[in-house]
């Protein structure tokens, strides 16, 4: 991997347009991030590649776009109101609240397994220190929720409360029945859904792997029990190979199997990335069984059961759930695609993004502002193929270093021997070699590279 610190990688991001403190001009807001014009573009494409992955290229899969806010019911249900929350830790001397199972992972141990009272001891015990101030001198152990929220219509009761989703799949479930009526769809089939998740968290950090406001992109199979173990298997493959196909490199990512499940979970499996900091996950795969729709149809007394139309059976399916961060994701293309290069004892800093995944796919270069008028006719042209850039400002060689630190893959010169031979010069960015095509070519060019 290369040896990148998360330095490198926040100033890239602000400096060149990708990720910007939140609220900034008033000083910030901790673990809110705005995303510039290039990580817009880079964010929409890495959902483009997923939308196409999860629901173009498969059959029988469904997208859907859920209401943030739901029925308070729903999160009753699901067992987000009773048992959603993180095991806290206050500091009695500098006041610092902190998750009690990170201090102890921090100290290099594992609470996994273990209940408040024995992490409680363990912290004690072993003497682990506030991060802050250095003491051991804790408060006992409290549950925090990490819902937030709000209230609908005009009173601020019990009876208003509402809250923010703290993930999505609670909008496929409560549709399954919707979904599978509208499409008539038979088993396994599958839910997408691309959306905003929000998370009270105490100790969010390391940029923007961990946040109160994310987003993610998720994936519901809906199955028989007893194909269940059969999805559960290829869809950790399915994961992996989806991350391959958008430039991680494989030597970067790694099945984390879990040791402790979820009481409704039959088994839970992570991607990981080699982040800066360590392995993080970017992806989860679980065998949540038939516990969603079963408590769904509990609480809302509403029928959940499929009717198999070959065998006249009914019953409330397996789900096989696959959900991917898109924040963490598109960190993890930044830190895996960023390098810095010796070229002619200059330093080159490059991403080198997939063109999948790049948000420019090429640049227009006019070799001097004598030039520009066809320069910009030819960028319009390509525009309307994909998404391009087109600068004029300054030598050529800094407009290429100025592509190849946001990742672009293609850079498009037009210099004076365009006027007269009708060519261009593309400069491959990874390998800087250069070639030249007639710009008749160009939109083929484009085209052939794009379908790679």
């Amino acid at each position: 991997m290369n040896k990148v610190s998360f330095e490198q990688i926040v100033s890239l991001c602000k400096i060149r347009g990708f990720i910007f403190q939140g609220s900034e001009i008033y000083g910030g807001l901790a673990n809110t991030w705005d995303y510039g014009p290039l990580g817009s573009r880079l964010k929409n494409n890495l959902k483009d590649a997923w939308r196409k992955k999860f629901i173009q290229e498969r059959s029988n899969s469904y997208e859907l776009d859920s209401a943030i806010l739901m029925h308070p019911r729903v999160w009753e249900a699901s067992g987000h109101v009773e048992s959603f929350s993180d095991p806290l830790i206050d500091c009695k001397k500098c006041k610092i609240r902190s998750r009690a199972d990170n201090l102890i992972e921090n100290a290099g141990l594992s609470g996994n397994s273990l209940g408040n009272d024995e992490m409680f001891e363990l912290i004690k015990s072993n003497g682990i220190k506030c991060p802050s101030c250095g003491e051991c001198d804790f408060t006992e152990i409290r549950e925090f929720n990490l819902m937030f929220e709000t209230y609908r219509g005009t009173t601020n009761d019990k009876k208003s409360i509402v809250y923010l989703r703290p993930e999505n799949a609670q909008g496929e479930y409560i549709n399954f029945a919707n979904v599978q009526r509208s499409m008539r769809c038979k088993l396994p089939f599958g839910i997408g859904q691309i959306g905003k998740a929000f998370r009270n968290e105490i100790t969010p950090g390391n940029f923007t792997f961990r946040t109160i406001e994310f987003e993610q992109m998720e994936y519901q199979t809906f199955c028989k029990k007893g194909f269940d173990t059969e999805l559960y298997d290829y869809f950790k493959k399915y994961g992996m190979n989806f991350f391959e196909e958008i430039g991680i490199p494989k030597t970067l990512l790694r099945f984390h199997d879990h040791e402790k499940l979820a009481h409704y979970a039959k088994a839970a499996c992570d991607i990981e990335f080699l982040f800066p900091f360590g392995w993080g996950e970017i992806n989860g795969t679980h065998n949540r069984t038939d516990y969603d729709l079963s408590r769904h149809q509990q609480y809302s007394k509403k029928s959940m059961e499929y009717l198999d139309s070959e065998t006249n059976e009914k019953f409330i399916p397996y789900i096989i759930e696959s959900t991917y961060g898109v924040d963490r994701i598109f960190l993890a293309l930044i830190c895996s695609a960023y390098a810095e290069e010796e070229v002619n004892g200059d330093t080159r800093k490059i991403l080198k993004l997939n063109h999948k995944i790049a948000p420019y796919k090429a640049a227009i270069l006019p070799l001097s502002k004598n030039l520009s008028s066809k320069a910009y006719e030819i960028y319009k042209d390509l525009s309307r193929m994909c998404m391009c850039d087109y600068d004029e400002a300054g030598s050529i060689g800094k407009r290429y270093r100025r592509q190849d630190e946001i990742g672009t893959p293609l850079c498009v010169t037009y210099d004076f021997d365009s006027e007269t031979d009708g060519k261009m010069t593309i400069r491959q960015r990874d390998s800087m070699i250069q070639e030249r095509i007639d710009i008749s070519e160009l939109k083929n060019y484009m085209s052939n590279y794009l379908k790679r």
